[in-house]
């Protein structure tokens, strides 16, 4: 059964409620956003527009920009523009656990212009995934030594990954997953 999706968002939608929207089963759908939303959605790595939205949505779905709508096609017209976009789920989805992929990214997203170093000296984000680790390890059987230190073990992974100095604005989706594998093949987890 094809089950298609042509819908015209209102222009206050939040990110959020797209992406819950991958989530469905479709084959396709083509859909209207406010135009810098639409072009985050399409946006590629190294562009000014490219967020945790674009890698996220383009991770779970096949996303092209299809055309431009004026905001003069419209009555009474709004204050913005509009593009029209295609989103096809990948079929089947990519083999990663969607809550620790988005855990990771949204820590590099945060400030998208800083290296991952940097991203990751937050002192939020050491308490959260130490917490995350000492679980981990628990679960697992392996002993947390009393000298650990969380900041040392992620700034261990980042070099041996080579990602120390990367900036997430410039990672593309092979990049994530890399990371995302290493951080958890040292028993780092982000959800």
């Amino acid at each position: 059964m094809s089950v298609w999706l042509i819908y015209r968002t209102r222009f206050h939608l939040r990110s959020s409620s797209s992406c819950c929207c991958i989530d469905l089963f479709f084959r396709c759908a083509v859909l209207m956003f406010q135009r810098e939303f639409a072009m985050r959605l399409v946006a590629r790595p190294g562009d000014k527009l490219y967020c945790r939205l674009s890698i996220n949505t383009q991770l779970l779905a096949r996303v092209d920009h299809l055309m431009k709508v004026g905001k003069n096609n419209f009555r009474p017209p709004p204050k913005v523009e509009s593009s029209v976009v295609r989103i096809e789920p990948k079929n089947p989805p990519p083999p990663v656990n969607f809550q620790e992929w988005d855990g990771l990214v949204r820590i590099a997203f945060v400030r998208k212009n800083k290296t991952l170093s940097a991203a990751f000296k937050s002192a939020a984000v050491e308490q959260l995934l130490e917490k995350n680790y000492r679980i981990h390890c628990s679960v697992h059987n392996v002993e947390v030594p009393a000298d650990f230190s969380i900041s040392k073990k992620i700034e261990s992974v980042l070099q041996e990954a080579d990602f120390s100095e990367k900036r997430a604005r410039s990672m593309d989706i092979d990049d994530f997953m890399v990371l995302l594998h290493a951080f958890n093949s040292a028993g780092i987890h982000f959800s």
